[in-house]
């Protein structure tokens, strides 16, 4: 799952972000509106949370840009104000959720997963599947021909965005874009090493192979859908 945290105060950005990383979120931080607007229409977010006060452009405004542009990530807002004008100007700009500070960080965490799983039945199913393979998104649990797959969670996630795009071609850089975050200075084929643990874990043995190579292009997922 990608995240942007839009909020001017460094060090909470900072806490926040650390705390959702070690929760295995891919994090994006910036500290402006401006800059918020420009990530949130360049990457595709699972979630957003976003400050109302910001230098640049307030969360409001920022807001109501990505709406028009037809932006369609969950936002929570996480401002100091709690006047009940500012929650209903929040949410009547599109916000799915506020959250006031101080604030628990397991709120938090539990109210990005209530925006998360309410994304999933807009979507109106949480089951995808592709042959026999099958990913659930609400339990997290994926299987082939019945058989049980554990994965880590960077697995699921790429297994995830591969099946959602079944039959396209995404390149190495579509997939790092969604699932690591923009300062990851790690290995540049770190792509093509999950790809290979998802290929041992949901290829090998099977007589159809489900996970494709397109040479010079990408990778991509494609079998008989049921």
């Amino acid at each position: 799952m990608r995240v942007l945290i839009a909020e001017n105060e460094k060090e909470l950005n900072n806490i926040i972000a650390k705390r959702l990383s070690d929760d295995n979120y891919a994090v994006d931080s910036v500290y402006d509106g401006k800059s918020a607007l420009e990530y949130m229409l360049e990457v595709q977010y699972d979630i957003v949370i976003l400050d109302v006060m910001m230098p640049l452009m307030d969360g409001f405004e920022v807001l109501n840009k990505y709406r028009a542009e037809g932006g369609t990530a969950p936002v929570l807002f996480l401002t100091a104000r709690d006047a009940v004008s500012d929650r209903v100007r929040g949410l009547d700009s599109g916000a799915d959720d506020y959250l006031v500070k101080p604030f628990s960080f397991q709120e938090l965490l539990a109210r990005m997963r209530v925006l998360l799983r309410r994304r999933v039945v807009d979507s109106r199913s949480s089951l995808i599947q592709i042959s026999d393979l099958s990913l659930d998104t609400a339990s997290r649990k994926v299987s082939r021909g019945g058989r049980p797959i554990e994965l880590s969670s960077k697995e699921f996630s790429i297994l995830e965005l591969l099946m959602r795009n079944a039959g396209i071609v995404l390149s190495r850089e579509n997939i790092r874009e969604h699932i690591w975050s923009w300062d990851y200075d790690g290995e540049s084929n770190v792509v093509d090493v999950y790809i290979r643990y998802l290929r041992k874990k949901i290829d090998d043995g099977a007589d159809e192979k489900l996970i494709h190579t397109i040479r010079g292009a990408g990778y991509m997922i494609e079998g008989r859908s049921l």
